[in-house]
């Protein structure tokens, strides 16, 4: 018997206006009832038996939008009740253009997480901008849930460090990816089609091409040349400026120095994005007023970096940066070299391990440092605990809070204030399944395969708790700046010193008859940028910045060296 096709997810409209009921709706059905189950209703009681059904039943919901203002004076109050929600599903406010005296309230019902979007309604047919923000907005949701299309497939055990290495790379370079759980029946199925037995896991396959090769534990460079899109860097190239990083300071630098018609090659260890590329939403960015995901703002950067004429060399990572006869040379774990008249370090930094040896042993195994987004979906049901006290910690734990039973924010201060951005504080105050312990440390765990418990300390008064759940760690950063080694001075904390900050370093770094110049290190030629650099703002806007900052002083350098090939 063939099983029955999966239902299309809900779009629900809910308005007392019979005009707004009209319009919108009709605009909705013309548009998404091919598919998606297109639902306008009068009242929200009758959105939320819908809603309770669809719930009941496991049906999918992808937005459910509610008019505010007018008749629908108690529309926003309605919105943020209804449940239960798909914790995929998006709520939006539906506002009519010019009613600006609704628009504080949304905006700070968004901003306390109880409505996720906003929307302007069409008042003639065939309204694009609207359109343009409902597919955005449905694209958002299809993400959440995981699409259907698998450019890879992968088969391995789901709390194995690689497979979860593998896995979230794919996520953060958004390549549609499905899972199969080597262990489960389905799983198994896929490696007996494929004739293998007894593979090394994870197996990788790669769906998009027309062989679809089989790669067995595959490791990075290897995943890279699979691909086929990043060509190998020949002895005679040289380029104007070589980008060690690409997150956002990285592709800051890379957008406008390929944009000025430099020769950019960009190379990154791991995805776009860095840090920031794991930020579920990010909601202070300049020009996103409803937030961006990292990993979507970091792909865009990417395509506009790489639109321009930028070199990309992913998965490989710079082992040494020196000077040779004037120029820069940069040496990669793939044992080639990269010659630049300059060179911009954007290697960021990586979050700070707990160094609680029961807990180190199991990560990825209930312990994750970072918010990968790629176990958020096997977070049902289960405690978790966030680790750490600022924005990167706050958004995970607003992101976690869609999918597990409960959320615990541990902090070792008495207080957010210091730390997080007041619009995140207010978020997780406002969360109904998301609480806050201070004062707390993190001195113990126990777990055989996957974390059981962790030993929790009230750092005042030294009394335990040992509680079950799963651990997310973002407690801080260490600087990336290993790869320079002794060539240039850096801090105490390895952080890279810069400008002013290189002429006042002790070990007198800098012996040229200049000053450096502003983000310059004490290797001239070579410049520092984000989250790797001493005294540098913690934040995506002041990473992009600084990268679009450095690409000005680049030319004042490269202007000044022109003797050079």
């Amino acid at each position: 018997m063939r099983a029955d096709p999966p239902l299309r997810p809900a779009i629900l409209l809910i308005s007392t206006d019979p005009a707004v009921r009209r319009t919108v709706g009709d605009e909705l059905s013309r548009r998404y009832s091919a598919d998606y189950r297109v639902l306008v209703h009068d009242t929200s009681a009758a959105a939320a038996t819908d809603l309770t059904a669809f719930a009941t039943q496991g049906d999918p919901v992808a937005l459910v939008i509610g008019a505010v203002g007018g008749p629908d004076a108690d529309g926003l109050a309605d919105l943020e009740a209804l449940g239960p929600l798909d914790h995929t599903a998006l709520r939006v406010a539906l506002v009519r253009w010019g009613d600006w005296a609704v628009a504080r309230p949304v905006f700070d019902a968004i901003g306390l997480g109880t409505v996720d979007r906003r929307l302007t309604r069409p008042e003639l047919p065939g309204d694009e901008e609207f359109h343009r923000n409902i597919a955005e907005f449905l694209e958002e949701v299809a993400g959440r849930r995981g699409r259907g299309f698998e450019a890879v497939r992968m088969i391995g055990e789901r709390w194995a460090p690689r497979t979860q290495h593998l896995r979230d790379q794919f996520n953060r370079n958004h390549v549609p990816t499905g899972f199969y759980d080597a262990h489960s029946d389905e799983g198994a199925a896929l490696l007996d089609g494929l004739g293998l037995t007894g593979p090394t896991l994870p197996v990788v396959v790669l769906r998009f091409q027309a062989d679809q090769p089989v790669l067995q534990n595959p490791t990075d460079i290897q995943i890279a040349d699979a691909f086929g899109i990043f060509a190998p860097v020949r002895a005679e190239e040289e380029f104007d400026v070589a980008i060690l990083g690409a997150g956002p300071a990285g592709l800051g630098a890379a957008v406008y120095a390929a944009s000025e018609g430099l020769r950019v090659i960009v190379i990154e260890h791991e995805a776009v994005g860095g840090q920031a590329g794991t930020s579920s939403l990010i909601r202070n960015y300049l020009g996103f007023p409803a937030g961006i995901s990292g990993s979507r703002l970091a792909v865009a950067a990417y395509e506009q970096a790489w639109s321009f004429g930028a070199r990309f060399h992913f998965l490989r990572s710079a082992r040494e940066v020196r000077r040779d006869d004037g120029w820069c040379v940069v040496s990669l774990t793939d044992g080639s070299q990269v010659r630049s008249r300059a060179v911009v370090v954007a290697t960021g930094a990586s979050y700070r391990r707990l160094e609680v040896p029961a807990l180190d042993a199991l990560a990825g195994k209930g312990v994750f440092y970072g918010a990968t987004t790629t176990e958020a979906t096997a977070m049902a049901g289960k405690q978790v605990y966030v680790a750490g006290g600022g924005n990167s910690a706050g958004q995970a734990a607003v992101y976690l809070a869609n999918y597990a039973e409960h959320v615990t924010v541990l902090v070792r201060r008495p207080t957010l204030v210091e730390t997080m951005s007041e619009y995140l504080v207010r978020e997780i105050d406002s969360a109904p399944n998301i609480s806050v312990r201070y004062r707390t440390g993190i001195v113990g765990g126990a777990g055989e395969d996957f974390l059981e418990a962790i030993v929790l300390r009230d750092l005042d008064t030294g009394a335990e708790e040992t509680v079950p759940g799963v651990l997310f760690v973002l407690i801080g950063a260490e600087p990336r700046s290993q790869c320079l080694r002794e060539s240039v001075a850096r801090d105490a904390q390895g952080y890279v010193l810069t400008g002013p900050d290189v002429l006042a370093d002790e070990a007198g770094a800098w012996h040229e008859d200049r000053p450096p110049l502003m983000l310059e290190t004490s290797l001239p030629g070579v410049f520092a940028v984000g989250d790797v650099r001493h005294g540098s703002v913690k934040r995506v806007a002041s990473a992009v910045g600084e990268g679009a900052l450095a690409v000005s002083v680049l030319h004042q350098y490269l202007a000044n060296h022109r003797t050079m090939g």
